[in-house]
């Protein structure tokens, strides 16, 4: 094998989803369509709750929940310092502080003693963030008894969660709300886009206001065309009729996508639980099971195993890895430098920063791939060893 022969993500794509495209296209209704609307009611029916509203991306939804919160200068929210930087983005641009929890480092998850300590402490919330950690629920229970306690409400981000379940309940429908990520390498893509999910009809009634500027008439509720009065402000954060057709030929295979991740991790964590170099987070934990993102192997704290050196002889071997993710976010630049936090304030967020390898186990992966990526890994932790 090759440089690339494995990539570590790639969208799998079937021939019902360029027809639903092309009549789309040929439809000439490309935004404002019945497209969405049934996207939206297929992924609140897998989901199991009652509204699902479709945005431009995870992000767009995050903050929309926020913004429709009124959520802003002044507030505080709890973010785990180990996620994708743009779950504490969110809070920014609310115009709001994260207040960053470290995590377990057995599961990667949101610290949910540590959520309510700083509660018990004093700290004043106004939402709490659980991050879904490469698709493994967090202990939803406690976080919403922290959250509770606070005052505060709970948005899920649930990037890396479709089908994740927690006592039974799939992630999305564990809080306030959730919000999902359709990015191309995710469990399913819509070419770009995202998902808030909730039970709360007036937050979904203002999330798809909010998404659209704010017009106060729909565009099939206009008695005239171009006519609408705008009465709040909003964004331009709605999802297109092409992504939606996309989106909806993903859910239609979704069931086996899901079949082949979870054998895929099942492969990789069988071959690799020996390696007693390598930290690796469960499957399932209490009563939450995963969605199987991605299989994370977290190398010794101590750097006897330098994560570039290991990344290099599995390229070069043909496979293809990632970073989830390479820095605790507060130590990226832009919150180190405007918060003033410096180095192992977040222990264990800054470990599986700096030490966390990501291995493919999408659908593009085949069984002979994953015995493969198996017995590459294996290699790779002896070979650098011996230096």
């Amino acid at each position: 094998m090759t440089a690339a022969t494995i990539p570590f993500g790639k969208p799998m794509l079937a021939e019902d989803a360029f027809d639903a495209v092309r009549s789309v296209l040929e439809s000439g209704i490309l935004v404002h369509g019945k497209i969405t609307e049934a996207f939206e009611q297929a992924f609140a029916d897998r989901i199991g709750v009652k509204h699902a509203v479709a945005v431009s991306s995870c992000t767009a939804g995050l903050h929309l929940v926020h913004f429709c919160r009124g959520i802003g200068p002044g507030d505080r929210v709890a973010v785990p310092a180990m996620t994708h930087v743009a779950t504490a983005h969110a809070v920014e641009l609310a115009g709001a502080k994260p207040l960053f929890i470290d995590v377990e480092a057995s599961t990667g998850n949101m610290d949910a003693t540590l959520l309510a300590k700083a509660v018990e402490d004093g700290a004043k919330l106004a939402a709490v963030m659980p991050v879904h950690y490469l698709g493994l629920p967090c202990d939803m229970d406690a976080i919403n008894e922290a959250a509770t306690a606070a005052g505060a409400y709970v948005l899920e981000d649930c990037a890396l969660a479709v089908d994740a379940t927690y006592k039974g309940r799939k992630a999305g429908g564990l809080g306030l709300a959730g919000a999902f990520s359709f990015y191309p390498v995710k469990h399913m893509t819509s070419i770009e886009g995202g998902m808030v999910t909730t039970d709360d009809g007036d937050l979904a009634a203002a999330i798809r206001k909010r998404r659209a500027f704010s017009y106060n008439r729909a565009l099939g509720e206009r008695t005239r065309p171009g006519i609408y009065d705008v009465d709040a402000l909003g964004y331009n954060y709605r999802m297109s009729e092409v992504e939606a057709a996309v989106g909806l030929s993903q859910l239609s295979h979704l069931d086996g996508f899901q079949e082949t991740r979870a054998r895929n991790d099942a492969i990789l964590r069988d071959g690799l639980a020996e390696l007693s170099e390598l930290t690796i987070f469960p499957d399932s934990h209490g009563q939450a099971r995963s969605s199987h993102y991605c299989f994370n192997i977290v190398l010794p704290r101590d750097g006897s195993l330098p994560r570039d050196r290991v990344v290099d002889f599995l390229k070069a071997k043909g496979v293809g890895t990632s970073v989830h993710y390479p820095s605790a976010v507060p130590m990226f630049e832009y919150y180190r430098t405007k918060y003033g936090y410096r180095p192992g304030q977040f222990p264990v967020a800054e470990w599986l920063g700096e030490q966390t390898v990501s291995l493919p186990v999408a659908p593009h992966v085949s069984e002979s791939d994953a015995r493969y990526i198996v017995d590459c890994v294996r290699d790779a932790i002896q070979t650098v060893k011996r230096g």
